[in-house]
């Protein structure tokens, strides 16, 4: 019993912890988040509103985080091929 009361808030703070990283992850390598930002990106500079650099720097990190949720979304469907075998 006061092993549940002692581990309790640890356990709290772990299962709030794992559903950060979970937004975190879909913020970062969603893929269709990344399109739309991409998307937003092109328009910004299109305006005017970024420079050359500054677009062609965003763009970079967007297409490693793209190439980067594209490689998970693989794996991903690798183990659930798998799974079913």
């Amino acid at each position: 019993m006061i092993h549940k009361l002692v581990m309790s808030p640890f356990n709290l703070l772990i299962k709030v912890g794992g559903k950060v990283k979970e937004e975190v992850d879909k913020e970062l390598y969603d893929i269709e988040h990344i399109q739309k930002k991409l998307a937003q990106l092109q328009m910004m500079h299109e305006l005017g509103d970024l420079s050359d650099e500054a677009f062609e720097a965003k763009e970079e990190e967007l297409m490693e985080r793209y190439e980067v949720a594209k490689q998970l979304e693989m794996e991903q469907l690798n183990a659930e091929i798998n799974r079913e075998k």
